[in-house]
This record gives C-alpha cells, structure tokens and sequence, in this order.
C-alpha cells in the first residue's frame, strides 16, 4: 500500500528547499568576494626586516607594520584589501582593482622616516618632531606644488635654524626620506638626482611652527609625500620579494571562461546521473544543486576571496559529492540484481557504501588540511574551499540524498520497478 504522507514530504521538502534557493541566490552571488585572479589588481610579498639594530621582529611588531600598511592602503582608495602574515616574518598585501602599481610600492614599503639634518648629517629634527596628520600639498607664487607641515614645538625649530644659520656658508636644512647608512649630503648632492628631498638654506632665526618642504615635485609626488607622511612610519623595513599584477579584463576573462567550463563540466556530470541511475541520479541532481548553494553560502558567511584555485576547489568538491552518490547507488543496483526487494536493497547498499563514502572523503579532508597549513594564500584558498566541499558533501549527498530517496523507497511507490534504478529484470538473479 502506497504512502501518501511520505510522497507528501518529499515534495514538500523540494518545494521549500526551491524556495530557500530562491530568496539566498541574490544575496549570495552580491555578497561573493572576488580575488585578484578574478578582480584584477595587484599582489605583492614583503621579507619584514629589522629597521635597527638590535630589533626584533615579534608578533607585536608584524601587528604594528600591517597596522600601517592598512592604514597607507586607506589612503589608495582601496576597497576589501587583503592582509596577511605568512610564516611569522612576511607580509602579503593584495589590492583589488589597483592599476598604479609604483604608486602602490611606493606607499606601502616606503618606510617614511622623515629627517632633517645639516650639512655634515647629523640629525636635527625628525618625524616625532612633527603634528600627526597635519602634512598638506600646498603651491608657492610660481604655483609649483609643495608640502607643508607643522612641527609640535616652535622654540626647538628656533634653536636647529640658529645652529644652521651659524654653519654659513653650508648653512643648510638638509630633508630626507629614509636616511641610511652610507647616505650623505656632501655625496648626494654632487649628483642631478640626489635621495634627499630639499635642501634649503637657512637665512634666518626660524620661531614657527609651520615648515614647507619645496622641490622638484610633480603634484603626484607631492601628494605622495604628505600620504606617506600622514600614514606614519612603518616600524620595520620590508623588502620586496614576489609581485603579481592581473589585468582587470584578464580577469573577467579567466572568470567567464572557468565559469563556462565548469558549467559545461557539471552539466555532463548531471546528465550522465540522469541517464545511468534514473531517479536516484535525479536525486543526486538535486541535491548537487543544493550542495552548490550551501558551499557559496558558506563561503560567502566566512567573507572569504573566491578565486580561481578556490572554483577549481569547488568543481572538485562537485566531483566527490557525485562520487559518493554513485557509490551509493552503484551499492543498491547491486543489492537489487542479487533479488533484494527495493528496501532491503536501499537499506543494504547504503550501509555498505558508507564507509568507502567515509574514507574517501576523509583522506581528502587530511590533504587539504595539509595544504592550508603548508601552503601560501593561493593554495590555502583552494584548501578551504575543499575543506568546506568536503564537509557540506557529507550533509548534502549522503544524508540529503538518503533522506528524499528514504522517503519515496518508504511511501512503497518503487516496489517492484527496479528500472527506476537503471536496473534491468533479466539482471535480477532470482533467490
């Protein structure tokens, strides 16, 4: 006797998962970060490096340098960058969407040390000297930009002017930015391209507290000047190490083409479900489809960066969710062929194909747990993605699977139609 509640419930499920599907698409697909690989933009890996002497590179440390570089990229304009420290003394820096790449370098690994000295360098003034955030482009008579300050004590300004003006005639207020060793005024300025910024002479007593700083500037460099001098000093040195730029359009182009493949390729996959395993491959179908939306929610509540490993993680995790639904149903047609009844033969095969389910995913969930601990940001985008694949498999194409089969093998409509199944009659072996 048929049950009509059962077929009730299965129906009822569909219909309120298609309506759940319905309302989260538009949220899910607005709310997806995309990577570099996807966006554009630029990436770039920073060797943190003591600026000192003496000085060690801590977690307090690498806190405070991206506590600077974060705030150099608020100054780029810069929306959902990414920020992260890799095996404790490195950096990586990604910037979606950012095209000008020297300008990018230049605010984030420009240490921004800004040093006032004499002729002979010996310091005079320095960045602690100066108000935070008050650094301005401005533009002299001849309207050429410059940069003015304010410096926290006018007296002390009095006292290094006075101790310029009486070095005459070097009597001179040398500006740089990021003074090293082996640096010199005397060098430097033998050269048409000197490091230092300005070197203005020093003519008379100076009681102020407001300073330009003239040069050779473009409006852009200036600009550059105050950001960085606005930004703060960053607390260690970073050298370059590896850099990536994705054009804008060679990303889209990447994500049309993934996507196009991977449609095509989940599109062979249902159908041959369908073909081969009838309604359990149309079960399967179904809850492939929910499987997808699960993981991109999922992904989506983590507010993790999809990028191309991360589909390629995806399409993977597709590929082991129907592996598990084919061993499951390749179980069943077996119990079937041996003179099972339906029932006997959907409760024999899933128990014997769960472990095989088991073990195969678990041994995937130990690789990609390896992968996100060893790798870099690529790979461990990809090994999240597969982590959570893998996971969702198991609710999805084991107990979803189970549970909508479950209930039309137990309204008893399937007895006795083992082609349902994409089981022949003359297969059957009679007991």
């Amino acid at each position: 006797m048929v049950k009509k509640g059962r077929i009730f419930s299965f129906f009822a499920i569909l219909v309120a998962a298609a309506i759940i599907l319905g309302f989260a698409t538009k949220p899910i697909i607005h709310n997806v970060k995309l990577g570099l690989d996807l966006k554009g933009g630029f990436e770039v890996l920073y060797q943190v490096k003591p600026l000192k002497a003496g000085q060690k590179i801590d977690s307090e440390t690498m806190s405070n340098a991206v506590a600077a570089i974060s705030k150099r990229i608020n100054v780029l304009g810069v929306s959902e960058p990414g920020i992260s420290i890799e095996n404790g003394n490195r950096i990586r820096v990604q910037l979606p969407g950012v095209t000008n790449e020297k300008r990018a370098r230049e605010l984030l690994s420009t240490t921004a040390n800004l040093t006032f000295r004499d002729y002979k360098d010996k310091l005079m003034l320095d960045g602690g000297d100066l108000q935070p955030g008050k650094a301005k482009v401005a533009f002299d008579e001849m309207n050429r930009p410059l940069v003015t300050l304010q410096l926290k004590d006018s007296k002390k300004f009095a006292d290094v002017t006075r101790k310029i003006l009486n070095e005459a005639p070097n009597n001179v207020l040398v500006i740089w930015m990021d003074y090293g060793k082996g640096d010199s005024y005397e060098k430097e300025a033998a050269k048409e391209n000197h490091k230092f910024i300005s070197a203005p002479a020093v003519n008379n007593v100076l009681n102020t507290t407001d300073v330009q700083i003239t040069g050779d500037f473009t409006v852009q460099e200036a600009k550059n000047l105050k950001d960085l001098l606005n930004s703060g000093s960053l607390p260690v040195r970073m050298d370059e190490i590896y850099s990536t730029s994705v054009g804008a359009q060679f990303g889209q182009d990447s994500m049309q083409q993934t996507l196009f493949a991977g449609a095509l390729g989940v599109g062979v996959i249902l159908l041959f479900m369908l073909l081969f395993y009838r309604l359990g491959g149309l079960i399967a179908d179904i809850t492939l489809a929910f499987y997808v939306y699960v993981v991109m929610a999922v992904f989506v509540g983590l507010q993790a960066v999809l990028t191309l490993p991360g589909i390629a993680a995806l399409i993977l995790g597709i590929g082991m969710a129907v592996d598990a639904n084919i061993i499951t149903l390749e179980r069943i047609k077996d119990e079937i062929r041996s003179g099972k009844s339906i029932q006997s033969a959907y409760r024999a095969g899933n128990k014997r194909a769960l472990p095989t389910v088991v073990d195969a995913n678990l041994t995937t969930i130990i690789a990609a747990a390896v992968l996100f601990f060893i790798g870099n940001s690529a790979v461990k985008g990809f090994a999240v993605m597969l982590l959570i694949s893998n996971v969702i498999t198991f609710i999805t194409s084991i107990y979803g699977a189970r549970l909508l089969l479950g209930l039309l093998i137990r309204s008893r409509i399937l007895d006795g139609k083992p082609g349902l199944f994409g089981v022949k009659r003359r297969d059957i072996r009679e007991i």
